[in-house]
């Protein structure tokens, strides 16, 4: 049994400094299989298995009898959900559900699809550096850029209108960061409220846009019921503009602390954008613990046996930084090559959004340092304060003059 074990580590994993990984990571992964102790939240504490080895990592989130369904009995919870028997979005499902309504959104998110949003995601980039260059000084680069960037693009993607962003942003906060599960629960409950309302309208008025393609051309003919439709429009929600606008300002950040960087990637129109970014994504690895499983049968996933029941965690950002496959991984390199990060996951729940994401972080450091060449921190770099969540290490907030 687990509780067998007297070498446990409570976490999270205590950070050092706030722009590496937890020192403990490499330890672990360079040593004997490890288990971890997730805090009582919405229910008892837990025992799960840290999975921090690229090859590892990979093996474990493409293996089918590691299932990603919240329902399951004993699956780790990291954010509460109400108590019913549909999960939160096929991000927490496993196939065949998982692959049939995944299919249903994969086709917003083609290389062609997504190549045909970008002068729509130039206009919302330029317009919100334009706005942050016009405003106060001292601003939050979080709040007056990243955010509304992020969130600008996914409710174009989604249909919403543009003013009604600020009201979506204010409750994934208090649904990712505030802490307390009753207000957690609020949040998603207002949330859902909220996308229900849009997508009814959407039935009556569809537009050229996902809720309405997803309402129209599967909802009307009885493939999806409501309940998923929502578990569907509040993943892409948050997943579509949290992770974005945490990586825009973590970016934002590497580039603002060392001036040879910014000024090789700067260089030449910012040729050397893309590979920043790439590099950026696999340095900072911002999504934290959010990928949790949960053994349908006995497995080995490389020297830990894993027996049916026992859960999981699969920590991207150890896997990102395992020095065997990224060398001197706690450099900042635009020169490797980083394409075989795994922030964006792998196998079957690789993010949809991955393309998409990646173009809006390029296009907003483009807008963002072509409007505002003399940028800079507003602050010591050490004063600047990280918010630890159950899904994303993101900054609190950016000050920035210019």
């Amino acid at each position: 049994m687990l509780s067998a074990y007297s070498s446990v580590l409570d976490w999270p994993l205590a950070r050092v400094c706030p722009m590496s990984p937890p020192p403990a990571l490499g330890a672990v992964r360079d040593g004997p299989p490890t288990l971890v102790r997730l805090p009582a939240g919405a229910g008892e504490e837990q025992l799960v298995w840290l999975i921090t080895r690229y090859e590892e990592v990979k093996a474990a989130l493409k293996d089918p009898r590691l299932s990603a369904d919240e329902t399951r009995p004993g699956f780790p919870l990291r954010i509460p959900v109400p108590a019913d028997d549909r999960p939160s979005g096929f991000l927490r499902m496993d196939d065949p559900e998982h692959g049939r309504l995944r299919r249903m959104v994969a086709p917003e998110f083609t290389v062609r699809r997504v190549r045909a949003l970008r002068p729509q995601v130039q206009e919302l980039t330029d317009r919100a550096a334009d706005a942050l260059a016009a405003g106060p000084q001292p601003a939050d680069l979080v709040r007056d850029f990243a955010a509304k960037v992020s969130a600008l693009v996914i409710a174009r993607l989604m249909g919403i209108p543009d003013e009604h962003t600020a009201f979506f942003l204010e409750q994934t906060q208090i649904l990712l960061t505030d802490g307390d599960p009753a207000h957690s629960l609020a949040a998603h409950h207002r949330i859902i409220g909220f996308l229900d309302e849009n997508a009814r309208a959407k039935e009556h008025d569809p537009g050229d846009d996902l809720v309405s393609r997803l309402v129209v051309h599967h909802m009307a003919t009885g493939e999806l019921d409501r309940a998923d439709l929502l578990g569907i429009l509040k993943l892409l929600l948050i997943a579509g503009h949290e992770s974005t606008a945490t990586q825009i300002a973590v970016s934002t950040l590497s580039l603002l602390t060392d001036d040879g960087l910014r000024a090789e990637v700067l260089a030449d129109n910012g040729a050397l954008l893309p590979k920043f970014v790439e590099e950026s994504m696999r340095f900072w690895s911002i999504i934290q613990d959010g990928v949790v499983r949960q053994a349908t049968e006995d497995l080995r996933i490389g020297e830990t046996l894993v027996k049916e029941g026992e859960s999981v965690m699969i920590s991207l950002v150890a896997a990102n930084h395992d020095a065997a496959v990224f060398p001197d991984p706690e450099r900042l390199d635009i020169h490797r090559d980083a394409s075989g990060h795994l922030l964006w996951g792998h196998g079957p729940h690789f993010c949809l959004g991955a393309s998409l994401g990646r173009q809006e972080v390029t296009l907003a450091l483009g807008s963002l340092f072509s409007r505002l060449p003399t940028l800079r921190l507003a602050c010591e770099a050490s004063r600047l304060r990280f918010r630890e969540n159950p899904v994303f290490h993101c900054l609190a907030e950016l000050p920035v003059a210019w």
